[in-house]
């Protein structure tokens, strides 16, 4: 059997070094923080995840200072580059407030299969989570021909700061610094590089845009944009939002497929159990790949009962009503934040048993076991909603 890829990044095309990422599933962007980024302990805590700039060949002039950060709402990607026309009709479409356009496809870091975009670092940091965007050290490594990866992929998927990694496609890889942890914000994309290093890679230049449109509905918005895009190219929405209900606002559980039966609940756990003592793997979703990791050992449980959740944690967090851990109940997933390049980004997830018990796989080193709960860096619980699931499946 063939081995799953990490996310599922459908293609929209096959092109000579990597295979161009498919913008038809969701992503998201992080909002807010636990901590001023203009603190001294935030700036100290944002050079630990930067590799040493002293040795590199670009000046600190190469990077334009950051400016104005634009929140990005809609994200489009086709198969080559979007026509001209095109992106300065997007650019002056009423309520547009800022258009970047990057370079996007499913590539290979570190052997893993990944979102993979080349940038502008002087114009996209300003559409990332102001950690990254305010690092300066960062753009200057990426512009100088680095790969900035996000927190995650460094931390649980082993990839070392500093460490020489190959990048490109299946075919060809060319060795390349990881000059910096950060996350961008955008579900499905765990690396970032230059337009430079990009074209040289032979990647799709100019393929995709995002597009932020703070007044608009994203919905409404890309119905109106499918009029000027090319046919191959595809929207969608960059939905950061997570259901915070009203207390009391949480369905019953007979409430017609709003929330789990007490048979799926019984079925997730069950199916969860079975997996203790594998591996923890990053990018694990199966046994193919020997190993499971957080979001993926919550896709697996789930699907037993029928519900297809999201890949990664982000996502599965926006699957339900988040509710306070004091109100979970077993088959709730607990969600943490717990990424520093990114505070509020969702990046861990494990499966609620109750009585201050849950089963995750907890990190690099590890298996899949039962814990005692945590509620460092928590952010609640998530009453998963089969009827939404479904909704966001279609």
């Amino acid at each position: 059997m063939a081995k799953p890829n990490r996310r599922v990044l459908p293609t929209i095309i096959g092109v000579s070094v990597v295979t161009t990422l498919a913008a038809n599933v969701t992503v998201l962007v992080v909002r807010g923080g636990d901590e001023p980024v203009g603190t001294p302990a935030a700036a100290e805590q944002r050079a630990r995840y930067v590799a040493a700039s002293g040795a590199m060949s670009v000046s600190p002039t190469a990077v334009a200072p950051l400016g104005k950060r634009l929140e990005p709402h809609v994200m489009v990607a086709a198969p080559s580059t979007l026509p001209a026309d095109v992106v300065q009709k997007v650019r002056g479409a009423k309520g547009v407030k800022g258009v970047e356009v990057v370079d996007a496809v499913q590539g290979v870091v570190a052997g893993k299969q990944v979102g993979l975009m080349g940038v502008n670092p002087s114009t996209f940091r300003n559409y990332t989570p102001k950690p990254t965007a305010k690092s300066d050290s960062l753009w200057r490594n990426v512009a100088s021909g680095d790969v900035a990866i996000s927190f995650t992929m460094g931390s649980d998927g082993g990839v070392e700061l500093g460490s020489q990694v190959p990048v490109g496609g299946k075919r060809r890889q060319s060795p390349m610094r990881v000059g910096a942890y950060a996350t961008m914000g955008i579900g499905d994309v765990d690396a970032v590089i230059s337009h430079s290093t990009a074209k040289a890679l032979g990647m799709p230049t100019g393929n995709a845009m995002l597009i932020s449109v703070p007044k608009a509905e994203p919905k409404a918005f890309i119905k109106k944009l499918r009029k000027v895009l090319p046919k191959s190219a595809k929207a969608v929405a960059v939905n950061p939002e997570i259901d915070f209900p009203e207390t009391g606002e949480v369905p019953e559980a007979n409430a017609n497929g709003q929330v789990m039966t007490a048979q799926q609940v019984r079925t997730v756990i069950k199916a969860a159990y079975t997996r203790l003592g594998w591996p923890y793997v990053w990018g694990g979703e199966s046994e193919a790949e020997g190993g499971y990791d957080c979001s993926g050992l919550m896709q697996y449980a789930f699907a037993k009962a029928g519900i297809r959740l999201p890949r990664v944690a982000a996502d599965q967090a926006r699957t339900g009503w988040v509710i306070p851990y004091g109100k979970a109940e077993p088959g709730d997933m607990l969600i943490w934040a717990n990424d520093p390049t990114a505070p509020g980004y969702i990046s861990h997830i494990a499966l609620y048993l109750g009585e201050g018990k849950m089963i995750a796989a907890p990190r690099r080193g590890t298996v899949v076991q039962v814990q005692n709960v945590y509620t460092r860096n928590m952010r609640g619980a998530v009453r998963v909603s089969p009827r939404h699931v479904s909704s966001m499946n279609r």
